[in-house]
């Protein structure tokens, strides 16, 4: 076989010296090199500029101003007289239009300063879509209340007590949760908004079964969308409980007081929890227009006007609009004060002062299977310092009335492994429900 050629027979070096003189480039062990001279590798050269910096000529050039050249107004071109949209062209501005009468569906209003309710010091105000980021400790602040682990002894003697027990209460509930779960609607999986409302109307009824055995228990009535409004100053800060809230159970009779008088003595020595740097106000809505109200949401003369139970559903189906179990006892806590404050300077007037019969009215909040009990008593309208006697609120949370709720069977490789149904029902749940709906009456 004959040799390729000179260059090829001469190896390697001989290639390498004959590309170096060259322009083109040339391939040395796979990698392509170009016949340049060599970067410099070291610093680089030093030069006046590079040690002393520009001359004193160029450096005053740089800081000189440039002179301002003149302004010229230009006229803004809009598509007014296209009388349609032109994308480049400004929006138009016209006149207002005076209508020559007040319309109230397009009407600016008037300002804040011409306001007649405006006022120069703000006032915080909690509403029914305030989430407080404390929760409990937070509210127990604003309204200068004692928290007790538990129900009281006056609920707890009715749960225990069997004379105060519906007969077959268990197979009765277990139904009203089927009912609402899986028997009330024709979807696969029924919303919680549909079915929280409707257990609640199950329980409810079967509460008022007790009227035949105890007819004071059929001397109340169910308030709906009213509207409360409560006032009290807590150091220096204004604050307010405005608003819808849940559903209302109104009596004829108040409800006695759960704590005694040693009780709430005692509450004198109670330290309240402070979150500094932490706000107590961070989540109330701050106004300045407003006016300083305390109202039951009931007219004078209405035979119902003691508030005994408020009933908060949580049955948003979207996650950003529920609230978390603590957020939902927060609630339940202001609520309760609101009703419980607004009735408390109904009677005994607007003047701080140590309540000599205390407003009692309980809370009970569902998600329509988690729920929340809750008894608050107002001892005192003394609201501004945090010495002296404190309000006492007690709290049973986080109670199942089941476990899970299944609207289709469990299936896995063709195999029912449950079927649907409701699992790990528990009927003491609705023992406080009842034991919280009979107190005060029976």
């Amino acid at each position: 076989m004959a040799a390729a050629g000179p260059m090829a027979a001469a190896g390697p070096m001989a290639l390498r010296r004959a590309v170096k003189g060259s322009s083109t480039p040339a391939v040395t062990r796979g990698v392509l090199t170009r016949a340049e001279p060599p970067r410099p590798r070291g610093p680089l050269p030093r030069t006046p500029w590079t040690t002393r910096g520009p001359p004193p000529d160029v450096l005053a050039q740089a800081v000189e101003r440039l002179p301002v050249r003149e302004q010229v107004e230009l006229d803004t071109i809009t598509y007014a007289g296209r009388q349609h949209f032109m994308p480049g062209l400004a929006r138009p501005r016209f006149p207002h239009w005076d209508r020559g009468w007040h319309d109230p569906w397009h009407s600016p209003g008037p300002r804040y300063e011409d306001m007649p309710l405006r006022k120069d010091r703000s006032c915080f105000v909690y509403h029914q879509n305030v989430r407080m980021l404390e929760g409990v400790r937070q509210a127990q602040w604003l309204t200068k209340t004692k928290l007790v682990e538990g129900l009281p002894p006056s609920v707890q003697s009715i749960l225990d007590s069997p004379a105060y027990q519906l007969e077959d209460h268990e197979e009765q509930v277990r139904h009203a949760v089927w009912h609402a779960r899986l028997w009330n609607t024709t979807e696969t999986a029924p919303k919680r908004e549909h079915y929280c409302p409707v257990l609640f109307e199950d329980l409810i009824h079967i509460c008022r079964l007790m009227s035949a055995k105890y007819p004071s228990v059929a001397k109340k009535m169910l308030a709906k969308k009213y509207r409360i409004a409560a006032t009290w100053e807590r150091e220096s800060i204004l604050l307010q409980v405005r608003g819808q809230n849940g559903i209302l159970t109104n009596s004829m009779a108040p409800i006695p007081p759960v704590a005694s008088k040693e009780e709430v003595l005692a509450t004198e020595e109670h330290v309240l929890e402070t979150f500094h740097p932490i706000s107590p106000t961070i989540d109330l809505q701050e106004v300045i227009v407003y006016k300083e109200l305390n109202d039951t949401g009931f007219k004078e003369g209405y035979p119902y006007s003691y508030p005994h139970t408020l009933f908060f559903l949580e049955s948003a189906s979207l996650h950003p609009k529920r609230f978390r179990p603590e957020q939902l006892r927060a609630k339940m806590l202001m609520f309760a004060f609101g009703n419980a404050l607004a009735k408390a300077k109904l009677l005994y007037g607007n003047d701080p002062k140590v309540l000599e019969q205390p407003v009692v009215v309980q809370s009970i909040g569902t998600d329509g299977q988690l729920f929340q009990f809750m008894v608050f008593q107002l001892n005192t309208t003394d609201l501004v310092s945090s010495d002296g006697i404190k309000n006492m609120v007690w709290i049973d949370s986080d109670q199942n009335l089941y476990e899970t709720a299944l609207c289709t069977p469990e299936v896995k490789k063709r195999v029912v492994l449950r079927p649907a149904g409701i699992y790990g029902f528990q009927p003491d749940t609705f023992k406080k429900f009842l034991a919280l709906y009979l107190h005060g009456t029976v």
